[in-house]
């Protein structure tokens, strides 16, 4: 998973970090985050002043079956939201020195001022009955994701947050968790945004006939036939983003979905993934023991839309500033040992 570059250079990091003027593990946790982000950058010096956070949206067809609690507009009614600034990422982009980048990949109705239109098609198609992508949708999905990491690329930034948007989509991301993990879909799913019982089941029997369906287990395959167009693009980013050598902050179950994808067609993007929270959707956990993730938070955050991600941000940049800023036993003058 991990390339023989990168445990080099992860190495290098421990050494530096052992140096500098505190007893050596004493920041736990934040010295494994500090190290990750010196391999990832390849530098002593990291920095992650210019951040980024990206909410990709999109619809799905699977939500004609009563798997949500909501019903499908409020996909665009949360892209207005995110443009006029009210919604909970806003605030969180504002708080902890984030951009914002919203990209509308399929969402039905009319384009969003103020938010980027890539949209490919008016949701997916209905994953119980059909492939939710074709194979030309998935394509244009993926490289959504890639084209966001290469504006980012260029506008600096060296931090990325991912987020996402869409009625419907705890669905998908069940149902890709449980054909890529292998686990079954009572322990992957959720009540999402907020099902009852009667809805979890529904919920359940809708995947248990989709996963029926769709018995190709490879990665692109599990991706078009039960994803979504927001969760190809989120994969597409994180594909794009190892090219740049930028830490990405993965935000909850969707998200982590979309990285199950990620490190099985490319396992080294493992690398750069940072995990923000484990979310309340009890699919989460399974995903991130699949991925040998140690999430940072643990908030009972549920809501999506890169909030997580978001919120862990400046945890990053305080690692970071660990091997940037802090000074050694040897140029502070201060003595390791009586």
């Amino acid at each position: 998973m991990f390339s023989e570059t990168y445990q080099q250079n992860l190495s290098r990091a421990n050494l530096a970090l052992d140096q500098k003027t505190k007893p050596p593990g004493s920041l736990g946790e934040l010295e494994t985050l500090a190290a990750q982000i010196s391999a990832v950058q390849q530098t002593l010096t990291p920095e992650l002043d210019r951040g980024r956070t990206l909410i990709f949206a999109a619809d799905h067809g699977v939500n004609e079956e009563g798997v949500s609690a909501y019903p499908q507009e409020v996909t665009r009614q949360m892209l207005l939201n995110f443009a006029s600034g009210g919604a909970a990422i806003n605030a969180l982009c504002k708080a902890n020195a984030m951009q914002l980048e919203v990209i509308n990949a399929g969402v039905i109705g009319d384009a969003v001022a103020g938010v980027i239109d890539n949209k490919i098609a008016d949701g997916t198609a209905n994953m119980a009955k059909t492939e939710a992508m074709t194979q030309g949708q998935l394509q244009q999905a993926l490289s959504i994701g890639k084209q966001a990491v290469v504006r980012a690329q260029a506008d600096n930034i060296r931090l990325l947050a991912l987020g996402e948007m869409g009625i419907g989509n705890t669905t998908s991301a069940a149902a890709m968790v449980s054909a890529l993990c292998n686990a079954p879909v009572d322990q992957t799913t959720g009540r999402g945004t907020g099902l009852d019982d009667d809805g979890v089941s529904r919920k359940i029997n809708v995947i248990n006939s989709a996963l029926e369906r769709h018995t190709n287990r490879d990665a692109l395959e599990v991706l078009r036939c039960l994803g979504g167009f927001e969760i190809a693009a989120m994969t597409g980013a994180m594909l794009e983003a190892h090219n740049h050598r930028m830490c990405v902050i993965i935000d909850g179950y969707i998200v982590t979905a979309a990285a199950l994808c990620a490190v099985a067609l490319e396992p080294q993007v493992r690398e750069n993934l940072v995990f923000s929270h484990q979310s309340v959707e009890p699919g989460h956990r399974i995903a991130l023991t699949h991925l040998q993730a140690q999430p940072l938070l643990q908030m009972g955050l549920r809501l999506g839309e890169g909030s997580g991600a978001t919120l862990a941000a400046p945890i990053l940049r305080s690692a970071a500033a660990i091997l940037s800023d802090m000074a050694t036993f040897e140029n502070a003058g201060v003595n390791r040992e009586l």
